[in-house]
């Protein structure tokens, strides 16, 4: 969520797992990535949620996929969108809040399965298939 202040001032963030990190680092905002240290509780670095990084889809129909964001559209008092182009180039969009940045290019903070979050389309998986991979 946006940073805060508790009721003694001291500023906080909550992670989307509802952990919270108190004096996070003040360019922290909205929908970055913090990553933590869970011995810790740390943040030990963080990634700007901007055009041009690596996401991966956490929620809805796309789940699971990875991409580069190409644009955000903002739509006050609804979902913002975010349009995404993956690997094979195809684009989709999907909700701000399915959106979880997680590197830019190769410098991804992640494992990735095998797939590379790439999802193939049906003839495209059939024909995978058929190679007998």
């Amino acid at each position: 969520g946006p940073p805060s202040v508790t009721a003694k001032k001291i500023p906080v963030v909550t992670t989307h797992d509802a952990r919270t990190i108190r004096y996070p680092d003040p360019a922290i905002k909205v929908h970055d990535v913090a990553k933590v240290d869970l011995a810790t509780g740390k943040i030990v670095d963080f990634i700007k949620f901007e055009i041009g990084k690596t996401c991966m889809i956490t929620k809805g129909r796309n789940t699971g996929r990875v991409g580069t964001i190409v644009s955000v559209e903002k739509h006050p008092g609804s979902f913002d969108i975010v349009t995404i182009k993956d690997a094979s180039n195809h684009q989709f969009a999907t909700r701000l809040g399915n959106v979880f940045v997680i590197g830019k290019d190769d410098d991804i903070q992640i494992s990735l399965p095998k797939a590379k979050g790439i999802k193939l389309s049906i003839i495209e998986e059939r024909n995978k298939r058929s190679k007998g991979n």
